[in-house]
């Protein structure tokens, strides 16, 4: 029997994991879960993603990516004068106010990092790219304080199910910048 060509498969195994992990937390993560999910036979996940870490570090790769769109779209950090803090609580605002189960989803793959180590340089990554990207605007330190900071705001919001306030947000990052 020939193999059916089928260019997209290890897509959707990523994208399977991440709406397994979305609805039953990482602890439904298995290949068979994913592979019912995607529809896939199971020789498929294991084929593409030999561990369940490789396709958690696929998943946390692509879910990073949320975040990584609020920024791209805003376009905001271009000029000298830029309200740093207005435009990182804007950012979070934006990013708050879309798709909650995939924030949460973000946060639980980033978190997972903490008894998976094959997912911390992904976790990592994201932090030293936004670390990286404010340091155009303040000094590594600071950068590295706001991106704690915004964890810890976004974290907040989403463990007590409070809403978000951007005024609250923009003075205590301001508070963080020299």
């Amino acid at each position: 029997m020939a193999r059916r060509y089928d260019p997209e498969r290890r897509q959707r195994i990523i994208d399977a994991a991440i709406r397994v992990v979305g609805e039953k937390g990482i602890a439904g993560l298995s290949h068979r879960t994913v592979a019912a999910e995607a529809d896939v036979p199971l020789g498929s996940t294991t084929y593409h993603f030999k561990t369940l870490d490789e396709l958690l570090v696929a998943a946390l790769r692509q879910a990073n990516e949320g975040f990584a769109k609020v920024l791209a779209a805003s376009g905001g950090l271009e000029g000298p004068q830029t309200d740093l803090a207005g435009e990182l609580a804007g950012w979070m605002g934006e990013w708050l106010a879309g798709d909650r189960t995939g924030v949460e989803l973000e946060y639980e793959l980033y978190l997972a990092a903490l008894r998976r180590p094959a997912l911390r340089p992904v976790a990592a990554e994201w932090a030293e790219d936004l670390a990286s990207l404010l340091s155009r605007h303040t000094d590594p330190a600071t950068a590295r304080a706001l991106v704690a900071l915004m964890d810890g705001i976004c974290l907040q919001v989403l463990l007590t199910g409070g809403s978000y306030d951007e005024g609250y947000a923009r003075e205590i990052l301001a508070r963080v910048i020299p």
